[in-house]
C-alpha cells in the first residue's frame, strides 16, 4: 500500500502546532510581565477575563491566518535570515487578527498596551526559533535516512543521468534510492552518480525477489513497455512512478489530471488550489457588500451634484474586456461629459500612454466634480457591483476597453487570464505616472505569475494609502 504524499495544510500540521505554542506562550509572558508574575487561567489580575478568552481564540486567529497566507511555502529550504521575514509576516497576520477580534468584542480599550506589545515581541521571537530548532531537527532525520522507503530506478543508459540527477540527490525526499537498474546494456556493478548498479534487464526481477525494495521509478523508452513492466511490478506488491513527460522547459507551475481516459499534464501562469480560490472568492463577496455601502452613501452626496453640472445618468455605463477576452457591462460614477467618448477621437494624439491605452492630464472631458471623483477613486466605487456579481475581484488587473483589446498583440493577453480587479499592482505603482503600456502588462503579468492571499492583502492596504493620499487617477 503506497501513502499518498501530504498536500497542503497538513503537509507542515508540525509547524502550525509550533507557531500556534509560540503564539500561546508570547501570550502567557506578555501577562506575566506586565501583571507582576500572573499567569492566564490561573491568577485573577485586571480584566483577566479578557486575557481567558484571547488565550482560547488564539489558536483559531493563528490557523486562519494560516489559511489567508503561504506562510509555510518552501519552509525547509529557507535560510535563517529569509526565516526571519517569514516570521515577521506571519506575526503581523497573527495581530491583524487579534486586533479585529478585540475592536469586534468592542474590548480594546481594556487590553495592556505593554501586555500586548510584550506579547508581539515574545512571538516573533518564539516562533522564529521554534522553527529553526524544528527544522534543524527534521534536515537531520532525513539526513539519517530514517523512515525513508526504499527505491530503485530502471532506466536505460541514454536517460539514467539525467534521471538521477532530478531525483536521487535531495536529502529532503521521503525516498531514497538504493540502487538503479540499466535495461539496455549490462552495467552491474558500476555505479553511477555514486548510486550502485544493481540489476540488468535479465536479473531485476531476481534482485526485486531477494532485496529490500518499495518502490520503483520507470523512466522508460516507449509507453508500451513501460506499461507492460509497471503491470508486472504492481503485481508484486510494489508502487511503482512511472515517468510522463521532462518538463524542464515547461512553466514550473504544472499538476497532474484525468480528462475521460487520459492523463494530462497541466501547466499555466499560476495555479490556485480550492482552498486559495475559495478564500479568494469569498474576500471578493465580503469585502464587495462593504464596498457597496459605501458606494450608496457616494450615491446619494453626488448623484445630484452630478445631474447639475452635467445632465443625463449618474452611472456611467461601458462594455469591458474581462477574463480571457469575455465581455461585461462596467460600471462607474459618471466624471465626464455625455458627449466623452466622440471627443475621445479628437484627443488621441494628446495620449499620453505608449500603447493600447488612453491616458490625458487635463482631460477637457472631465465635469467640475469629476476631478475630485477620480483623485479619491470615488468613481469606481460602483464597480462593487461588478465583484459581487463574479464579473471582478478586488484585486487583479484593470479591465481594457473593447478596441484597446481589439489592438492586443499576443503576449498583452497575459494580462487578461485572471479577473479583471478594482485595484493591482499598476494602480498602487503610480498608475500616473506610468506611460508605457508594456510596464503595465508587465506589472500585471508579475502579479498573475506571484499570486497569494498575502500579495492581495498586501496589495488592498496600499491602495487604501494611495486612494486617501489623494493618488488616484488625474
Amino acid at each position: 500500500m503506497y501513502r499518498k504524499k501530504k498536500r497542503s495544510w497538513v503537509k507542515h500540521l508540525d509547524f502550525i502546532i509550533l507557531d500556534m505554542i509560540a503564539a500561546e506562550l508570547a501570550l502567557f509572558v506578555g501577562v506575566y510581565l506586565k501583571f507582576d508574575g500572573s499567569i492566564i487561567f490561573l491568577d485573577r489580575f485586571e480584566w483577566y477575563n479578557l486575557y481567558q478568552g484571547l488565550a482560547k481564540i488564539l489558536p483559531f486567529i493563528d490557523l486562519t491566518g494560516v489559511l489567508f497566507t503561504e506562510t509555510y511555502t518552501g519552509i525547509l529550504r529557507r535560510t535563517k535570515y529569509q526565516e526571519i521575514t517569514s516570521t515577521i509576516w506571519h506575526c503581523l497576520v497573527n495581530f491583524l487578527g487579534i486586533f479585529i477580534y478585540m475592536y469586534a468584542n468592542k474590548t480594546s480599550y481594556y487590553y495592556s498596551r505593554e501586555a500586548i506589545g510584550y506579547s508581539a515581541v515574545g512571538m516573533v521571537v518564539f516562533t522564529y526559533l521554534f522553527r529553526v530548532i524544528w527544522k534543524r531537527f527534521i534536515r537531520r532525520r532525513k539526513l539519517l535516512d530514517v523512515n525513508k522507503s526504499s527505491m530503485i530506478v530502471v532506466a536505460e543508459s541514454t536517460t539514467v543521468d539525467h534521471c538521477l540527477s532530478e531525483i536521487a540527490h535531495s536529502p529532503y525526499t521521503e525516498f531514497k534510492v538504493e540502487g538503479v537498474a540499466v535495461v539496455d546494456v549490462d552495467m552491474t556493478g558500476q555505479e553511477i552518480q555514486g548510486i550502485p548498479v544493481i540489476a540488468s534487464a535479465d536479473t531485476l526481477f531476481e534482485y526485486l525477489r531477494t532485496n529490500v525494495v518499495d518502490e520503483v521509478f520507470l523512466d522508460g523508452n516507449t509507453r508500451a513497455s513501460e506499461e507492460s513492466l509497471a503491470g508486472r511490478l504492481v503485481e508484486q506488491g510494489l508502487t511503482v512512478h512511472m515517468s510522463l513527460i521532462h518538463t524542464n522547459n515547461l512553466m514550473p507551475n504544472r499538476i497532474m489530471e484525468t480528462y475521460g481516459d487520459y492523463v494530462v499534464l497541466t501547466t499555466s501562469m499560476h495555479i490556485a488550489n480550492n482552498r486559495q480560490a475559495f478564500l479568494k472568492r469569498l474576500m471578493d463577496i465580503v469585502g464587495a457588500l462593504v464596498g457597496l455601502v459605501f458606494a450608496f452613501i457616494a450615491f446619494i452626496i453626488f448623484a445630484p451634484i452630478i445631474k447639475i453640472q452635467s445632465p443625463g445618468p449618474v452611472f456611467f455605463t461601458q462594455t469591458r474586456i474581462g477574463k480571457n477576452g469575455r465581455r461585461f457591462k462596467f460600471y462607474k460614477f459618471r466624471t465626464m461629459y455625455m458627449d466623452a467618448e466622440e471627443r475621445k477621437k479628437e484627443l488621441m494624439a494628446q495620449n499620453e500612454i505608449q500603447g493600447n491605452m488612453f491616458k490625458m492630464e487635463n482631460d477637457p472631458r472631465i465635469i467640475p466634480i469629476g476631478h475630485f471623483l477620480r483623485k479619491y477613486s470615488i468613481d469606481e466605487l460602483p464597480q462593487f457591483w461588478n465583484v459581487l456579481m463574479g464579473q471582478m475581484s478586488l484585486v487583479g488587473t484593470r479591465p481594457p476597453l473593447e478596441d484597446e483589446y481589439e489592438r492586443y498583440a499576443l503576449h498583452h493577453k497575459a494580462r487578461l487570464s485572471i479577473k479583471p480587479g478594482l485595484t493591482g499592482m499598476w494602480q498602487v505603482s503610480g498608475r500616473s505616472d506610468i506611460k508605457d503600456f508594456e510596464k503595465v502588462v508587465a506589472l500585471d503579468t508579475e502579479y498573475i505569475s506571484n499570486w497569494s492571499l498575502g500579495l492581495d492583502i498586501k496589495l488592498l492596504f496600499k491602495t487604501i494609502a494611495v486612494v486617501f493620499g489623494g493618488k488616484g487617477s488625474k
